[in-house]
């Protein structure tokens, strides 16, 4: 019998690349910042300035001298929570439709669109 090639599964997230979020749990919670990268495929997102880690750089060429680069790290989409700026609050996201007819994201305590 021969193995299936699985395609890869893309996981349905509440976050775009873009959008500011809270963290709510975790070693970083309560830290605000934007979604630099949304990756559906693990329903991970990278955060401006959330869960930095340190990489160590060996020098590559002979005289050079070694580094150490700080980058954020990938965390789970369901330990962010969306975030309004203009009321500095959390909220759920529930979707709405515009006056032409467009389907749009919406936060539920605020009211505010966040797709244009």
């Amino acid at each position: 019998m021969a193995n299936k090639k699985q395609q890869p599964k893309f996981y349905k997230m509440h976050v775009k690349t873009g959008d500011t979020v809270q963290v709510i749990s975790g070693k970083d919670k309560g830290k605000v910042g934007e979604v630099i990268q949304a990756l559906p495929q693990m329903s991970q997102v990278l955060v401006k300035g959330v869960n930095i880690k340190t990489k160590h750089m060996k020098p590559q060429a002979e005289g050079e001298s070694g580094s150490i680069l700080t980058q954020e790290a990938p965390i789970h989409s369901s330990k962010v929570m969306l975030y309004s700026t203009k009321q500095n609050v959390t909220s759920r996201v529930c979707y709405t439709f515009t006056q032409e007819g467009k389907k749009v994201r919406m936060l539920k305590k605020t009211g505010e669109i966040l797709d244009k």
